[in-house]
């Protein structure tokens, strides 16, 4: 009796080990893909941060000098209502604090959540009481010390120092105190010894803006040397992050908005203090901050706001009229005159198609996820759209809720989380973490086409070439006067299902009926119905939409499914009434 037992014990541990052993594989497999598409730059500050992990110094015998003259012009003031009595709200949510024991560590907030606490956007609010600022700052440099985590990690410190600089420039022009630029001074030195090489991209733009407001702002050697260190970074990052069309190469509109308010602020420090820096430096940043708005102003849905491709959100980057109005006072920026008639959206080097028609538009991702070396904000949207008719979104990206190792983070970047295909419940990339991708889906000749009756824009992607050589997803957008035509083919051979799916705003309901889905608004009027074919089967079910971090709505979502051979064709019709 005792061997068939230890057989079967046998029997089990190497199970066991064998799933250990795929697990191991599977995990490497990850690491190799995503480590690949790195720098080598990134890779060897990522040693250095990781293994020799040497801890930046602080400047001894510093007696701060600022620049006589300084200066700015007011920038975008946060319009979210920060800091309000004894209350701070970020993302949705709320603590109360007490002004004489502020807790700056906040262990039990998610480290978003944490680093709004020590951005200090909240400073630039013009209802907050200035005697409350001034206990804040002070409780800030009290309680936390150089190297603690949150306060000093270089992402955070690098919009401190900008945020105080501006609230310097504008509530303490003559009179800062010394123990503020004390601890100023001390930031920006720690900061120079923790540029973020090993992320680049938009932590690596932030960190030369620190640095560039600061050695504007200061005096001395070490000022110099920030200026012309922030001012290189400013520069080569104008070139490489913002395309030919406009748009960031991180292809997320949120931080493409972010990124334009940076270049604003560049300028308006440039302008603001001119005998500090060329000509030549000004004239450019102001040609990118023009073609960034004019990029932005294409891609917003009538309502006025961003699609949500990738991680967008609202109510994060300033609201896109506030930026056209600051770029109207910097820059003379005149927004684009609104075309009566359908407006094309072809924005290939960011991959972004689209047509506007009155209050009608729709606007779909068919470009790459994100740059190859920094994918942390790439979503599986290959091919997704977001829909508005008569003013209102209709069908929309599901958005992102936070930047946590959780299940609503997994689905926000999820191919299902969005409106396009999957097939064989495999994500278009492999996304993993919380900001990783390994092998990732690649565009297949995205192009536009219009003629005197419609437009048609087209293109597919290789992600699930994965699970088999030439096994291609391939879509067209046919936009008319009122109905817009997707249709999706498969390519490849063999047995798979496909999943195709539609989010709807949560203010519209669906309901299906043989062939046909029909759409109806909040009040119950039928605004859209969908005409699908009879290879599918249609189901209705329950999703949520994340608007906003730390924000969940309920809403619906359409699924077309088939267990089919390969190749296949679907087409569904989406029309207004």
């Amino acid at each position: 009796m005792q061997i068939p037992v230890l057989m079967s014990s046998i029997a089990s541990k190497a199970t066991k080990l064998s799933a250990k052993a795929k697990s191991l594989a599977s995990r490497s497999s990850l690491y190799l893909w995503t480590f690949r598409y790195l720098r080598p730059m990134q890779i060897a500050y990522m040693v250095v941060r990781r293994v020799i992990n040497i801890s930046p110094r602080l400047c001894e015998h510093i007696d701060p000098q600022t620049k006589t003259g300084f200066r700015l012009q007011n920038s975008i003031c946060p319009e979210n209502n920060l800091l309000q009595g004894s209350t701070l709200t970020f993302l949705n949510t709320t603590i109360e604090f007490d002004q004489n024991d502020i807790d700056w560590g906040c262990e039990e907030y998610p480290k978003l959540w944490r680093y709004n606490l020590h951005y200090f956007d909240y400073l630039l609010d013009p209802d907050t009481h200035v005697d409350k600022d001034r206990i804040l700052i002070d409780s800030w440099i009290e309680n936390n010390p150089p190297g603690m985590e949150d306060a000093w990690e270089p992402y955070t410190q690098s919009l401190r120092i900008v945020n105080w600089i501006k609230y310097f420039a504008t509530v303490y022009p003559n009179e800062v105190p010394q123990r503020w630029l004390y601890s100023l001074y001390q930031q920006a030195y720690y900061l120079e010894q923790q540029i973020e090489y090993h992320i680049l991209a938009n932590h690596y733009l932030k960190n030369g803006i620190a640095l560039l407001f600061a050695g504007t702002f200061f005096l001395g050697d070490d000022a110099n040397r920030w200026r012309q260190k922030g001012m290189k970074i400013i520069l080569e990052e104008a070139e490489e992050q913002l395309l030919d069309d406009g748009g960031h190469y991180e292809r997320s509109p949120m931080y493409h908005s972010i990124v334009t308010e940076d270049y604003l602020d560049v300028f308006n420090l440039l302008e603001s203090n001119d005998s500090f820096n060329s000509k030549q430096d000004k004239l450019y940043i102001q040609d990118k901050c023009r073609k960034a708005l004019d990029y932005l102003a294409m891609v917003l849905l009538p309502d006025g706001d961003i699609p949500l491709f990738n991680d967008s959100a609202f109510k994060i980057a300033p609201p896109p009229e506030s930026l056209f109005v600051y770029g109207s006072r910097l820059i003379d920026y005149q927004l684009p005159q609104t075309a009566e008639s359908q407006q094309i959206i072809n924005l290939p080097n960011s991959g972004y198609y689209g047509v506007k028609n009155g209050h009608d538009m729709i606007i779909a991702d068919f470009g790459e996820i994100a740059p190859d070396y920094q994918p942390g904000h790439g979503h599986c949207d290959l091919l997704s759209y977001e829909l508005a008719l008569n003013g209102k979104r209709i069908i929309v990206d599901s958005g992102v809720y936070d930047y946590q190792a959780n299940a609503e983070r997994k689905y926000c970047r999820s191919t299902k989380g969005h409106n396009t295909i999957m097939l064989n419940n495999q994500e278009q990339s492999e996304i993993w973490g919380v900001f990783r991708v390994a092998r990732r889906a690649m565009p297949i000749s995205p192009s536009i086409l219009e003629n005197n009756a419609s437009v048609v824009f087209s293109g597919g992607h290789s992600g699930y070439e994965r699970q088999q050589r030439g096994r291609i997803h391939n879509r067209s957008i046919e936009i008319n006067d009122f109905s817009w035509i997707i249709t999706d083919r498969i390519e490849g051979s063999g047995s798979c299902l496909i999943e195709n799916f539609i989010h709807l705003h949560p203010d519209i309901s669906a309901a299906i009926e043989a062939n046909k889905i029909t759409l109806c608004n909040a009040d119950g009027q039928m605004c859209a119905e969908i005409i699908y074919n009879g290879q599918v089967e249609a189901s209705i079910e329950k999703s949520e939409w994340y608007p906003e971090f730390g924000k969940r709505i309920k809403n619906s979502m359409i699924v077309f499914s088939s267990q089919t051979q390969l190749p296949f064709e679907m087409e569904y019709v989406i029309k207004k009434v």
